[in-house]
């Protein structure tokens, strides 16, 4: 263990094997660190905080603060969760959940980039990608393997799907569903061809997805109507996913079709 001597451990927090701690970081009591994490200068961790083994935690990055709602009681005990492998950046910030034992959660092998925000109550999958200063609102889902574009915005309650990408100064206030690209205002703009080459789908798997595509966004027919039709053929399990996704978006709904993000 190498803890730089002008950190603040609270000496309730536990640490694991080989954690090294930066100057002016500053860990709570009730931290929770796992084996072989890095954790660089001026971080703060606070609260309830369990991160679990081979993270590396920014300079400034700043993970369990009070959560961003006027709502908010001080005495709620709530918590953020971390799993392995994640890397987060200098200056992230990262709120803890919002109602009595709920939590921010995080899973495996995450890469957030600099200055991203998770709000409270956020749940982020595995190996997804936070670029640059994005936001994320309360309670949003990002599922696993989704490409988050730079200073992208997310509203609170909504949901990026699996293989999703997000293109670079977006904002959502709608779900965007699983294997598409996204743009500008909730617009879907088409499938996402070379996340799904590069994760290994099968050419059955990708012109099921297109034709699945097709069928909600270009059909003429409202999403309703086309989650009937494609209630009526058997679909691969990617399909049905995708059709799975759209029939458990909420009262906001998914984004809409447009053929171009320029």
């Amino acid at each position: 263990m190498k803890i730089h001597e002008t950190a603040i451990v609270d000496k309730r927090a536990q640490l694991g094997p080989d954690v090294e701690i930066g100057p002016h970081t500053i860990v709570g009591a009730e931290v929770v660190i796992g084996e072989k994490c890095v954790i660089q200068s001026h971080v703060v961790i606070e609260g309830s905080v369990r991160i679990g083994a081979g993270n590396l935690i920014g300079h400034g990055a700043i993970i369990g603060a009070a959560p961003q709602d006027l709502s908010f009681q001080v005495q709620t005990k709530s918590g953020v969760e971390i799993g392995n492998a994640n890397v987060i950046r200098e200056y992230c910030t990262i709120h803890r959940g919002t109602t009595e034992g709920s939590v921010t959660k995080i899973g495996d092998k995450n890469f957030l980039m600099v200055g991203a925000h998770l709000g409270h109550n956020c749940t982020i999958g595995n190996n997804v990608i936070i670029a640059n200063n994005c936001l994320l609102g309360g309670y949003a889902e990002i599922q696993d393997n989704a490409f988050l574009g730079g200073g992208c915005v997310f509203h609170q309650f909504i949901r990026v799907g699996r293989l999703a990408i997000t293109q670079g100064g977006s904002a959502f206030s709608v779900d965007v569903p699983p294997f598409t690209m996204a743009a500008l205002l909730n617009y879907a703009i088409g499938l996402n061809v070379i996340g799904l080459k590069r994760a290994g789908l099968t050419r059955e798997e990708r012109d099921e997805l297109k034709a699945a595509f097709k069928l909600i966004y270009l059909s003429g027919l409202n999403t309703s109507q086309a989650l009937a039709q494609a209630a009526e053929k058997t679909w691969s399990t990617t399909a049905r996913e995708f059709f799975n996704f759209i029939t458990s978006a909420k009262k906001r709904g998914i984004c809409k079709y447009r053929g171009s993000a320029d």
